[in-house]
């Protein structure tokens, strides 16, 4: 027989006795469990993130000094369209750059999108400049003009901006589409550099960078596409 209200499982003798077997005094309680996540947490992200895309533009500038040293030969190790010998420049291309000029141009954007990017976890963070870097460099390699090499990091930044801008979308959350907002605002006025016509700069690394980006949004928002669908299928499933 069971007292009515409480229901069966309020029981304090056979609580008294899990306590006792899980070595717990009785009336003593536990320590609480440390929270998962939390300020701590937040505040690793942010130092693997900084130290992470510092390493990173520090590597640039290490890049650019020794093909200053060895008068420019570096460069042609970019993307040569459709050469066979131009398809090692996939994974070279992004971390070349055409002078000191060139490069300086791109830390800012490389410092602060990149940092963005991995602030979405760093695992996620290093899947889509991956997914940025292969794409924007296989657009390149297929659509480039005859003859020309393709170098520089702007690739990823495109991929990075449209990463940012769309992952919240496709994610449905609240923060990280106003996020978004915030960097389209910002940095919107770089999407220009997709369209064709100006000289001298790589428009095609720019608009495959860009598709990259949000095919890294979309790809690496499965889990929360997912789980959306499954949410809304037991809404429908549930019985009035």
């Amino acid at each position: 027989m069971t007292s009515a209200g409480l229901g069966p499982s309020f029981d304090p003798d056979r609580i008294a006795a899990m306590r006792a077997r899980l070595g717990k005094p009785i009336g003593v309680p536990g320590p609480s469990p440390a929270p998962s996540g939390g300020f701590a947490a937040v505040k690793r992200l942010w130092l693997r993130s900084g130290v992470l895309i510092l390493g990173f533009v520090g590597l640039l500038y290490g890049i650019e000094t020794v093909d200053t040293v060895v008068g420019g030969r570096l460069d042609y190790a970019g993307i040569e369209p459709r050469e066979a010998d131009g398809l090692s420049g996939i994974l070279f291309a992004p971390v070349l750059h055409d002078d000191w000029g060139h490069l300086i141009g791109n830390t800012f954007p490389v410092l602060v999108l990149g940092f963005l990017v991995l602030l979405a976890g760093i695992g996620r963070g290093l899947a889509a400049t991956a997914i940025i870097w292969l794409v924007a460099g296989a657009g390149t390699w297929l659509t480039g003009p005859t003859g020309s090499v393709h170098i520089g990091a702007s690739a990823l930044v495109f991929g990075w901006l449209t990463f940012v801008i769309s992952r919240g979308w496709f994610a449905r959350n609240i923060g990280q589409i106003a996020l978004g907002v915030v960097v389209l605002a910002l940095y919107g006025s770089l999407l220009w550099g997709i369209l064709p016509g100006q000289p001298g700069i790589s428009w095609q690394g720019h608009l495959f960078g860009a598709l990259g980006g949000v095919f890294a949004g979309w790809v690496l928002s499965g889990d929360e596409r997912r789980h959306r669908r499954g949410d809304r299928a037991g809404v429908n499933a549930s019985p009035r």
